[in-house]
């Protein structure tokens, strides 16, 4: 789950709707993650944010995301030193089921 900054004193005056936007934008984009193959983001700061196709999906979205966000505090409060999955470990996750050459559920 990505996960952007704060926003900085000059961003918030100049437009704190627009800026938060910007913030979000620029997240995905230094990542190159697609913004619809993970719609959702962490704003240090705020609330979570998701999306999707149409309403229902951003609702679904904003349940999964809550539930992983409970399972990484669960893991954080049973074990503080745990270590995040190494990007490895994580591209195998996502791409056997989304990737070019998905072979895990959807085709």
């Amino acid at each position: 789950m990505p996960c952007a900054r704060f926003l900085n004193q000059d961003e918030v005056d100049r437009g704190y709707e627009a800026e938060t936007g910007r913030v979000i934008i620029e997240t995905f984009e230094q990542r190159g993650i697609d913004v619809m193959a993970v719609p959702a983001v962490l704003l240090h700061g705020h609330a979570p944010f998701t999306w999707g196709k149409d309403a229902k999906s951003a609702v679904v979205n904003s349940v999964v995301l809550e539930e992983v966000c409970k399972m990484n505090l669960y893991a954080r409060q049973l074990n503080n030193f745990a270590k995040e999955l190494p990007q490895g470990i994580l591209d195998k996750h996502y791409l056997r089921k989304h990737g070019k050459d998905a072979y895990y559920g959807q085709k």
